[in-house]
Formats: structure tokens, sequence, C-alpha cells
């Protein structure tokens, strides 16, 4: 790993975020030159309120939801112009939008060419 890593200025950017919203999202992070990305389809609970169903007579309740995790991690992009670009792209105004968290990475290591650091990302 790189001696110097924890000199450099890698983030990682989590957003959890409808899965409907999920292609003006990944238009979002291109176009500010940040298009790689992992995505996880993921299930839970915030804000958004809770919603009751029924399914052959029995009644149920649907209190967690689906939505996506996106995981992007820059170097060379701010991490600022990544979340206004999610933030803007995800934005419904409804509970249930979602939300987003940035984190420090301490290292990065690319597997198939060994640069670790920013070289990485």
């Amino acid at each position: 790993m790189s001696e110097t890593a924890t000199d450099t200025d890698i983030q990682m950017i989590t957003a959890i975020v409808r899965p409907d919203k999920l292609a003006d999202v990944k238009e979002a992070l291109t176009d500010v030159g940040a298009p790689s990305l992992t995505v996880t389809n993921v299930s839970g609970r915030g804000s958004q309120p809770a919603k009751k169903g029924q399914w052959r007579g029995e009644e149920y309740v649907v209190d967690l939801h689906q939505k996506v995790k996106i995981e992007c991690v820059v170097a060379d992009v701010p991490a600022d112009d990544v979340v206004d670009a999610i933030r803007e792209a995800a934005h419904t105004g409804e509970p249930g939008d979602g939300k987003i968290f940035v984190l420090p990475v301490t290292d990065a290591v690319q597997v198939r060419t060994g640069n670790s650091g920013p070289d990485a990302v």
C-alpha cells in the first residue's frame, strides 16, 4: 500500500436513493466526472411512512422500503461536487428521497495494476 495514502484526499460517497432515480444519478455522476460506481439493492426505513397492504385476505405492513445504495470513490473530483450531483438528481421533495454519506478512505489498491492511493481510484 502507498506510504502517503493517509496524506491523500480519497473520499467515498455513499448514497441511499429511490431505485427509480438510479439512471438520473448515474448520468449526473458522469456529468461531474465521476462515472465509476457500485450499486447494491437494499431495503431500509427512515422518515418515509410504512405502507399497509393486503394479500390473500391478510393485512401486512411494509416498513422496509426498497432503495439502491450507490458507492462512489473519488480522488480527483471534489466530493462536494459528487454530493451535489447526487442530491439534485435524486431529489423529489418527498419523504424517502434518501441520504448521502461522505467518508474518508485511507488507501485504495487497484487489483489489476497494484497501483495504490489516488492512482488506484
